[in-house]
């Protein structure tokens, strides 16, 4: 994590506090359980409780302990005990550091999650507000970055907003799938510990006990929630590429908001770039891969070894917080993002008429001539076009095998750009439920 790309929100489910303090949660839910079945005092629940929830840890100290016992959570709790004083050799019955390390990352990716869908909800709505903005504003859709035929603006929007309520829904199935608790100590067997304390801490945390944790909780479920994470990038950067190419030179069909006082570039003062987006392609391609790490991260040794951990306390934070940021940028992005309706139009009418040019094979073919005809009789009116010799409508009207079929007023009718916008409305429905 580094200041430029992270937002205090986030952030702050990583802190070290707040490990700390979900770490003594844990700790002191269980020993609340462990009064409730009879096996610690119910007094000395209740002081843990008491005083460990008035402790404001040390990190630095605890960082220090650790430095000698070469073990975390022996070293935070040797410093709560500082704090609770006798009762502390009630804390930690029956349990495994995995127990509390694998219980708080379940938590801290849930608060996280919480807070990713947040700001898809927050880019959804800006989103479908621009989509509707230019619902029927015409614009050339592309197919491997050549002219194809016309779209609209807000279908673009559309698509993006499509695209990310699946994302959405993946998130929210990721969130669900982390949420587990183990407290089932070592090798996961109950041996020295009761489920009834996982099924305690699991509900005052708003997990689910993990069914089969062999003290640590299966990594396929981590491997799942930062897979979601990376689709979830890829479909950031698909948006944010699309509005870098609408933003050449030679297109400028949308443009990132430029503020006052911005500078485009050290040496040129004319340059106005798309440095957000191209931001949010690079932030894209670090969540992406942070998604292999948690793939290998599944097979581990018998029922445990500790190979993930040093992956998973960097991906952990480092994931969350970037496409936390990457999520709020794009939101600001749309929100803000200038639209040329104009400039569309223009680039429309660049290719002379050849974007209805499937209109004209079709119409050829109603009128009983072959495809293999309709194609070449349409393509070698097109080409001419292609090389600024001419434009496709008047060509067509020339051609002796066309006119044969086509009259004028026909060939005319296939100009129209409302035929490829008739059903702008079905697909709105579609995508947002309302047109």
């Amino acid at each position: 994590m580094i200041p430029r790309y992270s937002r205090p929100e986030m952030v702050d489910v990583w802190e070290p506090q707040t490990r700390f303090r979900i770490w003594f949660e844990i700790e002191a839910y269980a020993c609340e359980a462990l009064a409730d079945i009879g096996v610690i005092p119910r007094e000395a629940a209740r002081n843990i409780w008491e005083k460990g929830s008035k402790a404001k840890f040390d990190v630095a100290k605890i960082d220090e302990i650790e430095r000698v016992t070469k073990h975390d959570v022996i070293a935070f709790l040797t410093h709560l005990a500082e704090f609770i004083g006798p009762d502390s050799r009630f804390v930690h019955q029956g349990m495994t550091s995995s127990d509390v390390l694998d219980t708080c990352l379940a938590v801290q990716l849930q608060r996280a999650a919480d807070i990713l869908l947040k700001d898809m909800d927050a880019l959804l709505a800006a989103i479908e507000r621009r989509a509707f903005e230019h619902k029927m504003t015409p614009t050339i859709g592309r197919s491997h970055g050549i002219h194809a035929e016309p779209v609209t603006f807000g279908l673009k929007m559309a698509q993006a907003h499509a695209e990310f309520s699946r994302c959405r829904k993946r998130l929210q199935g990721a969130r669900e799938e982390i949420s587990t608790c183990a407290i089932s100590g070592a090798v996961g067997t109950f041996a020295n510990i009761d489920p009834r304390v996982e099924e305690h801490v699991a509900k005052k945390l708003g997990l689910k006990p993990e069914p089969v944790s062999t003290q640590v909780i299966p990594r396929d479920r981590h491997a799942m929630f930062f897979s979601t994470l990376g689709v979830v990038a890829s479909c950031i950067e698909r948006l944010a590429i699309e509005i870098r190419h609408l933003q050449r030179t030679e297109v400028l069909e949308a443009e990132e908001f430029f503020s006052e006082g911005q500078k485009g570039s050290s040496a040129m003062p004319h340059k106005r770039n798309p440095v957000l987006t191209e931001n949010l392609t690079g932030l894209a391609r670090l969540v992406r891969g942070m998604v292999t790490p948690a793939l290998e991260n599944v097979a581990l040794w018998h029922e445990r070894d500790i190979s993930h951990s040093s992956v998973e306390r960097m991906i952990g934070p480092d994931a969350t917080v970037t496409l936390d940021f990457a999520l709020a940028r794009l939101t600001q992005v749309v929100d803000k993002l200038l639209v040329y309706p104009n400039n569309m139009q223009k680039n429309l009418d660049r290719l002379g008429g050849l974007v209805h040019s499937q209109r004209v094979l079709l119409a050829l073919t109603q009128k009983g001539v072959s495809r293999e005809d309709s194609y070449a009789y349409v393509q070698r009116n097109a080409m001419p076009v292609w090389r600024g010799e001419g434009d496709f409508l008047t060509l067509l009207k020339k051609d002796k095998d066309v006119s044969a079929k086509l009259s004028a007023k026909e060939l005319e009718d296939l100009f129209d750009l409302g035929y490829h916008t008739k059903h702008v409305d079905t697909i709105f429905r579609r995508v947002f439920g309302r047109a």
